[in-house]
């Protein structure tokens, strides 16, 4: 069975975000960049899927500029066997990411498409169901658990009232979610031999893409500075101030 894993590369969650002076967009000079947290859960996932023998091949997919080839050789770090990257340097929307990916697996004819199910730079949540969509494949998001048997597929979800179990026929689109696993680290060998492994540059015209997204960012802004709080003397002062300050009683 071959995998196919979708990463994108995001500026490292731990990195103070800065906003560039004229609102245009996020300052990006000399930020640490790195996969996005759900689409490494996403590669962990299949190269716990390989090693117990379920998956035979694991094929790591970005797009994005050049330098996401950095990300796609950390998932080779991790486990996966080949790359592709889909090169370019327009900023794509949801739509333009997901139609991308479809050729991909039409080109490659893998069993399992793992994606993150969101990104942490636009938070869209959109390219699975979108790709689910555009492939008429069967769809699984908010992933906690995963369990592939035979010819099919049970993915436990997470949604408002608990979790819910589904069966999906393969070829499948599961969206992973953060209880799914923990990723581990690559080992220095790992990072060597990640180096080496087959990684193909392609552009999103291969795949009849026109890669000019539909969508315009009209500002960015910081989040509002968040006000100190107070310390109040009684349990009186306590319900007085949320009564007639907060409102919230």
């Amino acid at each position: 069975m071959k995998a196919l894993v979708a990463v994108k590369r995001v500026v490292d969650a731990n990195v103070k975000v800065r906003v560039k002076p004229d609102n245009s967009a996020v300052d990006l000079t000399n930020v640490k960049m790195s996969i996005n947290p759900f689409c490494e859960i996403a590669v962990e996932e299949a190269v716990r899927l390989k090693e117990k023998g379920t998956v035979s091949e694991i094929v790591v997919v970005s797009i994005g500029p050049k330098e996401a080839q950095e990300q796609i050789r950390s998932a080779m770090a991790l486990g996966a066997d080949r790359g592709i990257l889909v090169e370019s340097s327009e900023d794509l929307g949801a739509l333009e990411v997901a139609k991308i990916l479809k050729g991909v697996v039409e080109q490659e004819q893998p069993q399992l498409i793992l994606l993150g199910k969101q990104a942490i730079d636009d938070d869209s949540n959109q390219v699975g169901q979108m790709l689910a969509a555009l492939l008429n494949a069967g769809q699984a998001t908010f992933a906690s658990e995963v369990k592939v048997d035979g010819d099919k597929v049970q993915v436990t979800r997470e949604i408002d009232g608990g979790l819910q179990t589904v069966e999906l026929a393969l070829p499948a689109i599961i969206t992973t979610d953060l209880r799914l696993n923990e990723p581990r680290y690559a080992a220095l060998p790992n990072i060597m031999k990640a180096r080496k492994k087959p990684l193909d540059v392609k552009a999103p015209a291969d795949f009849g893409v026109n890669a000019t997204t539909k969508l315009k960012t009209i500002k960015v802004e910081p989040p509002a500075e968040r006000k100190a709080g107070v310390q109040v003397k009684s349990v009186d002062e306590l319900v007085e101030k949320l009564k007639n300050e907060a409102k919230v009683i």
